[in-house]
């Protein structure tokens, strides 16, 4: 058995993992990006694709801790100005559509809702336009009637996941980056300054050291740093997905609800897209998570509802994947506490962030000031005990409830 070295070993091929490489490739870094599987199939391959660049719904189904959305604006802002410039910087199509996107509100409450975010989004430079229902209709003639108010913001968008993590791989390759798929990883040790990271098993092992690991396993984040001794909490869930037979082209716009768990565009193929964070049935981290019947009438109820068009189109598949959702519902990005060049990044809305978290990171492992303030964000609220020191015993039981019912 021979031991190789990398300027950085990146654990996950990802959408982050692969943005991470080809950032640090790009920069002259000698990166080994290290996959359980093939490239790009767990979550990243099973996500909406959606650019979430305005407020967000603070809960999807079944979540007890609301985001924060003050918080996650600044950051929106900085990833949509990255995603612009995507297609290229890795000089390819992701099937990338600005095309804008509405946010919808049925009560008066989530109406309030509306107001609240819009306020929070011109303080953070993004422009959204509050229209009434009737003017709502007015711009998307699909609305349906309970729709009592909407936020219009023009840079709402989606590009295609299955595209995009390859382009990201395929740029590391070019500067000298390298995937391997199929080798999980087994050992993690310290080895002085640095660390060697063991993937795959018997003839096949390998065996890398490195100064820097980044961990961007998605919803085995925590497993992967608990093999170097890194105690993290996190709260992974199972999320579902909804597609239409396809269909003429109707829709070109994002539609969100700002109060329940909805996000439906129409993809370039025609299918029409129907999510918004419904629980599957379970979590298997080992297999395929099942699907939920429940969150399935649910979703598409709802999603009837909002655009009735979608009463006359077919369903054609559902399917779940996992999400690396935190205790607290917010991203996870830097280095461990206690562990140099040990540096992890997860969370919700990794798709939307990738262009600026793999920034972020190259920024942060190279000692230079990351493109956005990411101090609140560290992976040190999550060691230890989190659910008692923030929450308390209550809280712990209602995420030990969410995690079975999901």
């Amino acid at each position: 058995m021979s031991t190789r070295t990398a300027d950085a070993v990146i654990v996950g091929a990802g959408v982050l993992g692969a943005a991470v490489a080809s950032h640090l490739a790009r920069s002259g870094h000698r990166v080994l990006v290290l996959e359980r599987g093939a490239p790009g199939r767990e979550g990243s391959g099973t996500t909406a694709g959606n650019l979430h660049m305005q407020a967000v719904h603070t809960r999807r189904p079944g979540q007890i801790v609301p985001l924060d959305s003050a918080r996650f604006l600044p950051l929106q802002r900085a990833a949509s100005d990255r995603w612009e410039t995507l297609e290229e910087e890795l000089e390819t199509s992701v099937e990338l559509r600005r095309t804008g996107g509405f946010t919808v509100a049925e009560t008066e409450e989530q109406c309030r809702e509306l107001r609240d975010k819009h306020g929070w989004e011109a303080a953070a430079g993004i422009r959204t336009e509050i229209l009434d229902g009737d003017a709502a209709r007015t711009a998307l003639p699909l609305l349906g009637p309970t729709v009592a108010a909407a936020t219009w913001c023009d840079l709402d968008g989606y590009a295609n996941p299955l595209k995009v993590t390859p382009a990201y791989l395929d740029s590391a390759a070019r500067h000298g980056g390298r995937t391997v798929a199929f080798a999980p990883v087994r050992r993690i040790t310290r080895t002085g300054d640095g660390w060697r990271v063991a993937a795959g098993h018997g003839a096949t092992e390998l065996v890398v050291d490195t100064p820097v690991v980044v961990d961007v396993a998605g919803p085995w984040l925590a497993e992967i740093a608990a093999l170097a001794g890194i105690a993290l909490r996190m709260t992974p869930v199972a999320i579902q997905m909804h597609a239409t037979v396809r269909s003429p082209a109707t829709m070109s716009h994002l539609v969100q609800h700002i109060g329940e768990g909805l996000s439906v565009k129409q993809v370039t193929a025609g299918n029409l897209l129907i999510g918004g964070g419904w629980p599957a049935l379970g979590m298997d981290l080992d297999g395929r998570s099942p699907t939920s019947l429940g969150s399935l009438v649910g979703n598409v109820a709802l999603a009837v509802r909002i655009l009735p068009f979608i009463r006359d189109l077919r369903l054609l598949r559902m399917w779940a994947g996992p999400l690396a959702a935190t205790p607290d519902e917010m991203p996870v990005i830097g280095e461990v506490p206690g562990a140099p060049g040990f540096y992890v990044a997860g969370g919700t809305y990794a798709f939307s962030f990738a262009p600026l978290w793999g920034e972020t990171l190259r920024c942060l492992i190279e000692g230079k000031p990351p493109p956005v303030d990411v101090s609140d964000l560290g992976p040190d609220r999550l060691m230890g005990r989190w659910d008692q020191e923030h929450h308390g015993p209550e809280q712990e039981d209602h995420q030990d409830r969410r995690s079975k019912r999901c």
